[in-house]
């Protein structure tokens, strides 16, 4: 797998049947390892080792409805209280990053309501806080640590 702009994490990886996996420490289980689960491990590990946030808080591929449509969310970070915190949109690295992906994870936040929202592609990361008054969000340096 690519090298991706993160810090370097230690993985347990396993083969079998000639297809990689690697372990996923929130659901605690091999997944097979395609690029866009390269890029979730990342931001996994990124929220936690560099960001602080308690494995307890973060969930992994969950489905929600919207409009009717069954979709599936990469990651999201709770807040103690329950409500969301963030939502991280993972894409495999030869994704560009575009105005598709912001509308997906912003189709996604009507539903979930996140006050923070990450977009990466493991190359480049887009971090935004959400202003709900005015309906926007506006773009960040980098998402905030956790705090209790």
């Amino acid at each position: 797998m690519q090298d991706l702009n993160f810090p370097k994490y230690s993985f347990r990886f396993k083969n079998s049947e000639n297809k990689v996996s690697i372990f996923d420490s929130i659901r605690k289980k091999f997944v097979i390892l395609q690029p866009e689960e390269w890029v979730r491990q990342h931001s996994i590990q990124y929220l936690i080792e560099e960001k602080g946030y308690p494995k307890s808080l973060i969930n992994i591929e969950k489905e929600l409805t919207i409009n009717t449509l069954k979709k599936r969310y990469d990651i999201v970070v709770f807040n103690p209280d329950g409500s969301i915190h963030l939502i991280v949109e993972c894409k495999a690295p030869r994704i560009n990053i575009n105005q598709d992906t912001f509308d997906q994870i912003a189709r996604y936040n009507l539903e979930l309501n996140a006050s923070y929202l990450m977009v990466t592609n493991g190359l480049n990361h887009y971090y935004c806080q959400m202003d709900f008054e005015n309906e926007k969000y506006r773009f960040l340096k980098d998402i905030p640590g956790y705090s209790r």
